[in-house]
């Protein structure tokens, strides 16, 4: 087994972003259940899910109201107990119309009485089809099923667990609380998974602007009684964005490139988001499914930020009255932060799994700044984790030049933003690669 790490092994671009962590320092809020929630039957990469209740049930909190037989999707649970009063359809970002229960919540969030913790678990399998059964997706915003990641492939050997507690977007302080709040069942949930997937390496990778956070994990996993064989450390990685994203993360922990098109288990490494793995701990314990979300509520254009412990499903413009409401109007809604986040229409939306913020901005900080002629000064390049060429990509996009797209690698681009926030002529080039992709997709769907 490889040794652990002194230090973090050196990344290729990112960007020097401000952190604006406000929120780091206050204890999670926990919001009261809301009157309705809205349960999108789309929140994972993947397929999404179908009702399996029909207008009038009754549920209750933990009962699962939406699932699929497709591999890469995960099944959606009720987050409040009540009366399902309609399945509709919302319009989530990118114009995509997603069946959705709507349920009235009676206020007593009664657990559903089926609900138990999982058997003992004691191999990949099963702890995969747990972490199924739990709903459980990518809580860092990636949203991707947890029991495709955890059902390894055979072939593929795991030999470092990491977990992500980077959180290098700025505003965003979500797993900066859940590491202070709940340190003790992260370090439980690691333990479970690096025991039944048989890894013996796991390291805890946390940006250095998070002094805090890494004292306390330190000193859970520097305990004995947690960590007797001594296979958990803190690795303090520099703080540079976007230090979280996973192909980055894996690079600085380990020095190993995962392929383009690849995964970390192509280079032996599992990553995890430390919100995952300290629900996959709760969900052993108690059998409790996913229903619930801390959400940063951050921005110039909200009275009181803070995170915030939400049902999910619950209206934004709940939480955002939780939280004071608006203390000027906001020009610019983003699920996720500045850097990665979707800008949303209105605050009608529901929070989702993999909601991790939703910031509001002032008419000042939402501005946009006029675009000029690029001056080839190559920032862009240098700035990418990617070691792409993102005004190449920029022109071809604009020619609609499928081949030279492809040719250019444009698929490999993360969308991190880092050439838009390094380039001093404000082009907007994630939109332009974005573009480029959906002519590759649609190139290809034609073949």
């Amino acid at each position: 087994m490889e040794q652990f790490p002194k230090r973090p092994f050196k990344t290729h671009g990112g960007a020097p972003v401000p952190h604006h962590k406000n929120t780091w320092q206050a204890q999670s809020a926990i919001l009261p259940p809301p009157s309705r929630v809205i349960l999108p039957m789309q929140q994972h990469i993947g397929a999404p899910c179908k009702p399996v209740v029909k207008k009038g049930d009754h549920v209750y909190l933990g009962q699962v109201v939406g699932d699929s037989e497709a591999f890469v999707s995960a099944p959606i649970h009720a987050s409040v107990s009540g009366t399902v009063a309609e399945i509709t359809q919302v319009m989530l970002t990118g114009d995509r119309p997603i069946d959705a229960v709507v349920i009235e919540s009676d206020g007593q969030m009664e657990p559903d009485p089926s609900i138990q913790p999982p058997a003992s678990i004691t191999n990949k399998q099963e702890l995969a089809a747990a972490a199924r059964a739990s709903g459980l997706v990518g809580l860092g915003g990636a949203g991707f099923p947890a029991h495709v990641k955890l059902n390894v492939p055979e072939g593929k050997s795991i030999d470092t667990l990491i977990i992500n507690v980077a959180e290098c977007e700025p505003y965003v302080t979500s797993d900066h609380r859940e590491a202070l709040e709940n340190g003790k069942n992260v370090l439980e949930g690691i333990y479970k998974v690096k025991e039944i997937l048989d890894v013996h390496r796991v390291l805890i990778a946390v940006e250095d602007n998070k002094p805090d956070v890494i004292q306390k994990l330190t000193e859970i996993a520097d305990n004995p009684q947690m960590d007797p064989q001594d296979e958990v450390r803190v690795l303090p990685l520099k703080s540079r964005y976007p230090q979280g994203a996973e192909k980055v993360l894996v690079q600085a922990c380990t020095g190993r490139r995962v392929p383009a098109g690849g995964l970390p288990a192509d280079v032996g490494c599992l990553v995890m988001n430390i919100a995952s793995v300290s629900f996959l701990a709760s969900y052993m314990r108690t059998g409790l499914p996913l229903t619930k979300k801390r959400v940063t509520i951050d921005g110039s254009a909200v009275k009181n930020p803070q995170n915030v412990i939400v049902p999910i499903g619950t209206p934004i413009k709940d939480v955002m009255e939780f939280c004071g409401g608006y203390q000027s109007e906001p020009k610019k809604l983003l699920m996720g932060g500045p850097m990665m986040g979707i800008a949303i229409t209105g605050d009608d939306l529901p929070i989702l799994k993999q909601n991790n913020a939703i910031l509001a901005f002032d008419q000042k900080e939402a501005k946009l700044y006029e675009t000029t002629a690029c001056i080839r000064c190559g920032r862009c390049v240098a700035a990418c984790p990617m070691n792409l060429m993102p005004t190449k990509l920029e022109k071809a996009a604009e020619k609609k030049d499928v081949e030279t797209l492809l040719e250019l690698d444009v698929m490999t681009c993360m969308e991190c933003g880092c050439c838009a926030f390094s380039c001093p002529a404000g082009r907007r080039l994630v939109q332009s690669i974005r573009l480029g992709k959906a002519y590759v997709r649609k190139a290809s769907q034609k073949k």
